[in-house]
């Protein structure tokens, strides 16, 4: 696929007022959510609730893309079409995560580097041939004492550019995610500082393994308060800091950012975009690309229960249309009690 069909498909990943689900959360991690309403982490279990999520009614208008799990992607919806394929039929792109987790990085036990690049050309390739459009891998980044160290940035930067060359020699639009974690009691300056030098690194590699950055989508955190931190910065502030960092670093040949929620509440991170978005027009358009900010109130709803389905179905629809706004600069927390707003 040709630089400009990828650049079409980025752009529309990240197209005004609408953002992605990233439903590729791994078996080990879908088992802990499930585990939190009760629910055996079943592949059959599995598959129903991806269901669930994938064929919710009314979601078209506030969705671009989904990020599916190797498992998700093999399996099929209740009328046994595909999920790619469901997907596609709604015009909504479906994509793949790709990387195969985190390990400990080797002589630097306290930070990780992630794993994945066995098979990797091989797999995007039967990916393709599945119906992805798009791929995600992710790097995890800890602030600490000392960290992150230069040698971990520039293992995990080199990763995430190697992938994404990857991707588009195959024909994916890459979705390249550096995730600076809100563990720990850091306050907003550190944050900014690391967000900083890790965007820095990660785009120095890209440039450096000539990645078409008008091809690609970064998912990145926002620039917030440690989550342990005694002061926790305002909504303004965390808008603030984000986009000092992102302008400073990010160029804007990049046709977008699609934020991730990094375990701030669903209202949290629907405010924080929202606030961001405020400073529109923007040199690339911003976006949402959540996992648990979207689902935990679907999962809560849902609780396993058919009879819940539809109740779950309306909690997503809910959550996009909450984050549709806010993309778009335009939510407002009193919609999060205004059922006629959502």
């Amino acid at each position: 696929m040709s630089t400009s069909a990828l650049a079409t498909i980025a752009r529309a990943l990240v197209a005004p007022g609408k953002g992605l689900l990233a439903a590729d959360e791994s078996s080990g991690t879908i088992a802990k959510r499930f585990s939190e309403i009760d629910l055996p982490s079943t592949e059959e279990n599995r598959r129903a609730y991806r269901d669930l999520l994938l064929t919710a009614p009314g979601i078209e208008p506030y969705l671009s893309g989904v990020i599916l799990f190797d498992e998700t992607i093999r399996q099929a919806a209740s009328d046994g079409k595909p999920f790619a394929q469901v997907l596609s039929a709604r015009g909504i792109i479906p994509g793949i995560k790709v990387d195969g987790g985190t390990v400990p990085m080797p002589g630097f036990p306290e930070e990780v580097v992630t794993e994945g690049f066995d098979n990797l050309r091989k797999r995007l390739q039967e990916y393709l041939q599945m119906g992805a459009r798009f791929a995600k891998w992710r790097a995890v980044i800890r602030i600490g004492y000392g960290l992150p160290t230069a040698e971990n940035l520039l293992a995990n930067s080199h990763g995430l550019a190697h992938y994404a060359a990857l991707c588009q020699e195959v024909g994916l639009v890459p979705i390249v995610e550096p995730e600076v974690l809100m563990d720990g009691d850091h306050d907003l300056d550190r944050c900014h500082a690391v967000t900083t030098r890790v965007l820095d690194a990660v785009f120095s590699q890209l440039r450096a393994q000539r990645v078409a950055l008008e091809a690609m989508v970064l998912k990145c955190n926002m620039v917030v308060t440690g989550e342990d931190a005694a002061v926790q910065a305002s909504v303004e502030r965390v808008a603030e800091r984000t986009l000092a960092c992102l302008k400073a670093v990010v160029p804007p040949l990049i046709p977008g950012i699609a934020f991730l929620s990094g375990g701030q509440s669903a209202e949290a991170a629907t405010a924080h975009l929202n606030a961001i978005n405020k400073s529109r027009p923007l040199p690339w358009n911003v976006t949402f690309s959540y996992g648990r900010a979207l689902q935990e109130p679907v999962l809560r709803a849902w609780l396993g229960k058919p009879a819940n389905r539809a109740e779950g179905q309306r909690q997503l629809l809910r959550r996009l249309r909450l984050n549709g706004a806010a993309a778009m600069g335009a939510y407002a927390p009193a919609m999060e009690i205004d059922e006629i707003a959502v």
